[in-house]
């Protein structure tokens, strides 16, 4: 047992006399550099060969669909505005075509309706005539009627009076007065 005690006691005389940290140990640092150096040139080959390769390539992707994207957005943007083009054209035609058809259907009523005004007032005119013609019939008959009244009522007069007439001078009496 004292060997191992006085082992273990060379080993921890060993270990406190050591050091502290290996990184820190002068003696290392020239190996430790040579292998940083080497770490970090296959670090630098594997990523400037490998992975740097494929990231840009998927940034190269990636900036081509976001092109095609915008492009085909632009396109789509274009083709809608000339849509809304053709809509407002043809709104606007048919806006005037709507318009004629109005101003086609109010001149056909308006026609329609002068053609039945002007026969509406043919109509009342040959009635107009017509009456007018009946009311002279009846004016002439009613002087004639008169007429024949007024001799009679003369003839009756006279008589009734105790005089004598003869029908000549009654109707030349009455005649002179209807004249004025």
């Amino acid at each position: 047992m004292a060997t191992a005690t006085t082992e273990a006691a060379g080993q921890a005389a060993e270990v406190a006399s050591a050091p502290g940290m290996p990184q820190l140990n002068f003696d290392h640092w020239g190996n430790q550099i040579f292998w940083l150096i080497v770490t970090l040139v296959v670090i630098y080959l594997i990523l400037s060969r490998v992975a740097l390769p494929r990231i840009s390539a998927v940034l190269a992707e990636r900036a081509g669909t976001i092109t095609n994207d915008i492009a085909a957005a632009e396109d789509l943007k274009q083709k809608a505005v000339e849509a809304e083009a053709a809509y407002e054209k043809a709104l606007a035609d048919a806006r005037i075509e709507a318009n004629k058809i109005v101003a086609d259907t109010r001149a056909e009523i308006q026609a329609e309706l002068d053609e039945a005004t002007a026969k509406a007032d043919a109509e009342i005119a040959a009635k107009t005539a017509e009456g007018e013609k009946a009311i002279a019939e009846i004016r002439a008959n009613a002087m004639e009627s008169v007429e024949a009244v007024a001799k009679d009522t003369a003839a009756a007069l006279v008589s009734a009076l105790g005089f004598s007439a003869d029908d000549k001078a009654v109707d030349k009496a009455v005649a002179d007065r209807m004249k004025g």
